[in-house]
């Protein structure tokens, strides 16, 4: 199942700044990147970050679910409504995420 532009753009609402966030279709899914680094992305209408030690630090209960068959297990973000613990969030996974690819 694709997810919903009304639940990426729910999603959106709900993170820092539109100079900070941005997206990327996949395949009916969505990438989001905050300041340029992946931090997860939305399938299956689930919000999803990698999960690197702060997010886990941050979500020692969220459940580790697959994006899609055959992808490395991601956190699920299960409070969304609540935009300061979301913007935190993003801010603290920023320096564990890896620098983006140079495009050749």
């Amino acid at each position: 199942m694709a997810s919903s532009k009304e639940y990426l753009e729910f999603i959106l609402g709900q993170l820092p700044g539109p100079k900070e966030i941005s997206y990327k279709p996949m395949m009916g899914e969505y990438i989001i990147y905050y300041r340029g680094k992946i931090v997860g992305g939305i399938y299956d209408d689930r919000f999803l970050v990698k999960p690197v030690d702060t997010a886990v630090s941050m979500m020692p209960e969220a459940e580790r679910e697959l994006p899609y068959e055959g992808a490395k297990e991601m956190l699920l973000v299960d409070n969304v409504d609540d935009r300061d613990f979301l913007r935190d969030l993003l801010e603290a996974m920023y320096d564990e995420l890896p620098a983006p690819k140079k495009k050749r």
